[in-house]
């Protein structure tokens, strides 16, 4: 009989656990007199419409990106890849609030140069921001399968006559329609997660009304809505589990070397993206440092939010250690590790609702920052999982069978050869926990102790109090940390890439 690994018991009780928050929510839905009223319809319908068009603004703004970074020999090519792809690192209502004070009457702009720019707000300026920080996902994978694709059916076509933008339509992009349909998909969940954008943009989506309901005590309501958004989140869900990747061999890539003045058209073309999506908010902050320097911010706040993140980051990568050596032992293990990963597909929001009930019944929990920190390794337990699983993965265990066979037990043998050789997987993923822990603002909010401020809470109230001259610290603080979590990642591949072709040139 074969022995049950012992990973699958604290595995499955990680499972039990990420189930939790949907059974309070369905628990407290049940209280709610009706499932939709015309105000619920209404809210359902202005959700569809952000996520459709920031999921169509993504793309059109990424397809075209992602083939310039692919394909067309810049200079610095490699920077203006960091840099189209930097807004990913940011928090999307850090964009929103920038962009809400920078144009309209009385704006930063008009302030600046005199005249004013239309407002950006309500639904347009929503599916602006939420396109500005989506678009890098279209990039990443469009660009992913752009550069797997072989240059010679280009080539053939080229030479029976198509010209190079049909050749681009009929040809390229086709073969990468399953990258594209990813980013897609990857930048509707992020739009209809979101909370911070339709809040400041004054747009009432379902993380809007969520909250609102929370603060009116309509705690049923919220939970009811919650459940709407989750059937949303699990349907996209369901759509991008889907999508395939391309089989396609890999061949060599498309290479194509503008004129210098295409160069400089293709550059001013990015240009405005670029723009909006980094420097304003940058310059933004900058002069709002440089007008009202640190007022009203305390340095306990960034303490706080580094605190709460180290604390969830360091429990999420210990319940990912077994989760991840599960999920490599057999199919039941494969299973429970993705019930875990049910969690980073609840928006923060709802998982509020959910554990501000939990906190309600236990009440030594309740405002408290050890709720918090549940909230944050609910949330974020897959990235820690995931980053520990692919070095996992990369093990080879006939390492570990050798020390089992010096007589080194289970534990010695994880303790000294498994733990060493998954060190840098266990802080990328501890790195990516951090870093959307920082960042989550909607738990938060409704969970964080009273009187414990973070740097995400603090910018929010500034925005609500209307003093956004205080939020230049603590906008830059949260840009700087992501920037640093981030180098500190590509550092790591960057080091695994050098090892891998160490290894290979030795062989």
């Amino acid at each position: 009989m074969r022995a049950i690994p012992l990973s699958y018991l604290p595995t499955a009780l990680v499972a039990i656990l990420a189930l939790v928050p949907v059974v309070v929510l369905a628990i407290l839905a049940a209280d709610t007199p009706q499932i939709f009223d015309p105000h619920n319809i209404r809210v359902l319908l202005n959700t569809l419409v952000l996520v459709i068009f920031t999921a169509i603004g993504a793309i059109l703004v990424g397809v075209p990106l992602a083939l310039l970074t692919a394909y067309v020999e810049l200079p610095f090519r490699r920077v203006w890849l960091v840099l189209l792809a930097a807004p990913l690192a940011m928090p999307s209502y850090i964009g929103a609030f920038t962009l809400y004070a920078a144009f309209g009457q009385g704006g930063e702009l008009e302030t600046w140069l005199g005249f004013s720019f239309p407002a950006v707000r309500d639904m347009p300026g929503a599916v602006l921001v939420m396109t500005l920080y989506t678009y890098p996902f279209v990039l990443l994978t469009t660009r992913s399968a752009l550069r797997s694709l072989d240059t010679n059916q280009v080539n053939a076509a080229r030479t029976l006559g198509m010209s190079f933008s049909v050749c681009l339509l009929k040809v390229v992009l086709p073969r990468a329609v399953t990258g594209i349909a990813a980013g897609g998909l990857l930048a509707a969940l992020y739009a209809l997660s979101d909370f911070g954008t339709p809040a400041i943009m004054q747009v009432d989506t379902f993380t809007r009304v969520i909250y609102v309901e929370y603060n009116a005590f309509g705690l049923s309501q919220a939970a009811m809505l919650s459940l709407q958004l989750l059937c949303i989140v699990a349907l996209l869900l369901f759509l991008e589990s889907r999508v395939k990747g391309s089989h396609e061999t890999p061949g060599r890539p498309l290479s194509l070397w503008p004129t210098r003045w295409q160069t400089g058209m293709m550059m001013f073309a990015i240009l405005p993206v670029l723009l909006l999506a980094i420097f304003l908010p940058l310059l933004v902050f900058s002069i709002w440092l440089f007008r009202e320097g640190s007022a009203g911010f305390e340095f306990s706040y960034a303490l706080n939010s580094t605190y709460a993140s180290v604390l969830a980051a360091i429990v999420a990568v210990v319940l990912a250690l077994p989760v991840a050596h599960a999920a490599i032992r057999g199919k039941i293990g494969r299973i429970m590790e993705r019930i875990t990963y049910l969690g980073f597909g609840v928006p923060g929001i709802v998982m509020g609702t959910a554990l501000v009930y939990i906190g309600l019944q236990l009440p030594f929990l309740y405002q408290t920052l050890g709720l918090l920190v549940i909230a944050y390794v609910f949330r974020f337990l897959p990235l820690a999982v995931g980053s520990v699983r692919t070095a996992s993965e990369r093990l080879d265990p006939s390492l570990v069978n050798a020390a089992r066979l010096l007589g080194a037990t289970p534990k010695e043998a994880f303790r000294r050869i498994t733990l060493p050789l998954t060190m840098r997987g266990i802080v990328a993923g501890a790195a990516l926990v951090f870093l959307e822990a920082m960042r989550e603002l909607p738990a938060t909010l409704m969970l964080g102790p009273t009187g414990f401020e973070t740097l995400a809470t603090y910018l929010w109230r500034v925005y609500e109090a209307g003093y956004f001259g205080r939020a230049a610290v603590p906008g830059l603080l949260l840009i700087l940390m992501s920037v640093l979590v981030l180098m500190l990642m590509l550092t790591g591949e960057r080091r695994s890439e050098i090892e891998l072709s160490d290894t290979e040139d030795k062989r």
